[in-house]
């Protein structure tokens, strides 16, 4: 289990993450739903200790992550896998290298530059490439693919790490309908078939809704919400998401949402 006790993020004099406490059980998929600026990023980079927490703890499984340091702090980093939303892939590596970095951890970075790989750790690769449906690329250039192929590629690459815990950040802001929809796929399945937890920032609550059990509220960087997604009242939406709650989110619905034929049979 992962707890986060009276976790606070301070950047000068602006509480980024503002004394969130929570509880979350292995195998969970949670929704982190919110306007820009609520905190979401970066109380992700905190559980990763991209940065480190200005107050309070982060607990999993008895360990206090905030206290961790070298090759324990890599290990917990490897532990926790982040998905981005800029894919942050090598764009000269060919595709199977991009996801052999995610074994850097174990893996020295000399022998991941210059291919150095055992027939298990390609078989690995091509294994986790193959389940996202992407092994036929291989061998092809991150740059020459798509958004959504990229995506897909970094999801690839996370499940490299053997992670217990994927931490995706906006993995479908950025990607159209469709492509949003198999990424989404994809890290349900992890979830469903692996007992990973999913934890991801999304952008547009129909797809948190359609997704995930439990969704998790935030504005200025508390939690103002936490529960099942048939609790986002017109109440709650206006303290997630201010006054004009329903302006915002039928523009995003709109423009970046999944297809409604998607979500009917999602939900059915």
């Amino acid at each position: 289990m992962l707890q986060l006790v009276d976790l606070t993020r301070r950047f000068g004099d602006k509480r980024a993450v503002d004394r969130v406490s929570l509880s979350i059980g292995d195998g969970e998929m949670v929704g982190v739903i919110g306007r820009s600026g609520a905190g979401k990023s970066t109380l992700l980079r905190l559980i990763n200790r991209l940065i480190d927490p200005s107050e309070g703890k982060i607990v999993f499984d008895g360990t206090d992550v905030a206290a961790l340091r070298g090759k324990d702090l890599r290990a917990w980093r490897a532990r926790t896998a982040m998905i981005f939303q800029q894919f942050n892939l090598v764009n000269r590596l060919d595709v199977l290298t991009n996801v052999m970095c995610g074994r850097l951890y174990d893996i020295p970075a000399p022998r991941v530059l210059l291919k150095w790989f055992t027939p298990t750790e390609r078989a690995l690769a091509i294994q986790a490439l193959d389940r996202l449906g992407m092994a036929d690329v291989a061998m092809n250039r991150a740059d020459a693919l798509s958004g959504g192929q990229q995506q897909r590629v970094a999801i690839a690459r996370a499940l490299m790490q053997r992670p217990k815990i994927v931490l995706a950040d906006e993995p479908i802001a950025s990607l159209d309908p469709l492509n949003a929809k198999l990424v989404m796929d994809a890290l349900a399945d992890i979830n469903r078939r692996d007992g990973i937890t999913v934890l991801t920032n999304l952008h547009t609550l129909d797809t948190a809704r359609a997704y995930c059990r439990r969704i998790i509220g935030m504005s200025a960087g508390r939690v103002v919400y936490d529960g099942a997604p048939a609790g986002l009242t017109d109440h709650v939406l206006r303290d997630i998401y201010g006054q004009n709650a329903h302006e915002t989110l039928d523009e995003r619905l709109t423009s970046t949402s999944l297809p409604t034929a998607a979500l009917a049979a999602l939900a059915g």
